[in-house]
């Protein structure tokens, strides 16, 4: 989905939304240096890392982890605009009211040349003060007891401005990405690692092209840079020594997971989840195709559904998703913690920063209310 007005994009075939620290020595600058699944976080109390042990996440107790959340989307657009370092609020007011809602973790997507400060990135709001910005909230979310994931929404390849989404990662800049941000988080089992936002290569098809691809990178259709693949990344992650968990979307768009285990890379912490994102216009957007697509990933990894929502207020839908989830221990988060508007179709699950749902936020909040 999108990271901030204006942004557009067209996904089956259907205008929606879109959406949508440590830095390496490469560039020059340096690298920067769970409570359980019905818990409420506690005032001042980070949760406990993460680790994926079969097809659940688990916590350093051996508790199942069941994530429930928001995406914030704070950290991709006001950088590389210039107009702030991260889109307010970041304060810990703001945090409050995400708790409020019942939620465990926070999702943050990330721009690529703000955080490497390339490209043109304004330098005001890109760079070290971008790093630190991010570097900052998370270390609040966790003081709050939220886990965080953090993605890599918004890149370009070569000299291009990273002010929109592509289709994969370029080569030119992710890995250098992933090494800052790994680098930054690596002492820290409370952040997921979402290696890249929505990946939609050979022109957003599920063919065995498009899966090669997403694992191995490099010349591939429907995508006119050099591909960083999903194992060149984990590669890249695991070498700065982080043992987080790692996130991984499959192809069209995060949608479909039907070969991610026949593709899913190699790690040597044995510690990937399947991400997934579910709208209510995606192809793989019932309860029949969950059982035939995701359920067999779901018996051997953990799925976790970065983004859910739906534009139309369908509360039968995002219900139906969100039980069939919760049958599995899988977590889930909403998109977005943003005040774009009360129109069910602008994706935004607040009218304020104080928490007041919008009608299709009320969705959300009502489900997650039914939890201890």
């Amino acid at each position: 989905m999108r990271a901030g007005p204006p942004y557009l994009a067209d996904r089956n075939a259907v205008v929606r939304l879109i959406v949508a620290a440590g830095f390496v020595l490469a560039i020059g600058l340096g690298a920067l240096a769970a409570t359980s699944s019905a818990a409420v976080p506690a005032d001042g109390v980070a949760p406990p890392g993460l680790r994926v042990q079969g097809n659940l996440l688990v916590n350093t107790a051996g508790d199942t982890v069941q994530l429930r959340g928001v995406s914030r989307s704070l950290a991709v657009s006001a950088c590389i605009q210039g107009w702030a370092v991260l889109s307010p609020p970041s304060d810990q007011a703001s945090i409050d009211a995400i708790k409020t809602w019942r939620t465990n973790a926070v999702r943050v997507p990330l721009n690529e040349d703000c955080w490497l400060g390339i490209n043109g990135a304004p330098p005001q709001s890109s760079g070290p003060v971008y790093r630190q910005a991010v570097t900052d909230y998370v270390n609040l979310l966790n003081q709050n007891g939220l886990y965080a994931i953090l993605d890599l929404h918004w890149n370009a390849p070569g000299d291009q401005l990273s002010s929109g989404q592509q289709p994969m990662p370029d080569t030119d800049h992710a890995p250098a990405f992933w090494t800052g941000v790994a680098s930054a988080f690596r002492d820290n089992n409370a952040v997921i690692l979402e290696l890249f936002n929505e990946p939609y290569p050979d022109e957003a098809r599920d063919t065995p092209e498009a899966w090669a691809c997403w694992r191995d990178g490099g010349t591939c259709p429907g995508v006119s840079f050099p591909v960083a693949g999903m194992q060149t990344l984990v590669n890249t992650v695991r070498a700065t020594g982080a043992t987080n968990v790692i996130a991984l979307g499959g192809v069209r768009w995060s949608n479909f997971l039907s070969q991610w285990l026949a593709y899913a890379p190699s790690d040597p912490q044995n510690n990937l989840v399947a991400s997934w994102h579910v709208y209510n216009f995606n192809t793989c957007s019932d309860v029949a195709c969950y059982d035939s697509s995701v359920a067999p990933i779901a018996a051997r990894v953990p799925v976790l559904a970065t983004e859910i929502g739906t534009n139309t207020c369908d509360a039968a839908f995002l219900n139906a998703l969100m039980g069939w989830l919760d049958a599995r221990h899988s977590g889930y988060l909403a998109w977005t913690w943003n005040t774009w508007g009360t129109d069910c179709a602008a994706g935004a699950l607040v009218s304020d920063y104080a928490g007041t749902a919008t009608p299709y936020g009320e969705i959300y909040r009502s489900h997650l209310a039914s939890f201890p």
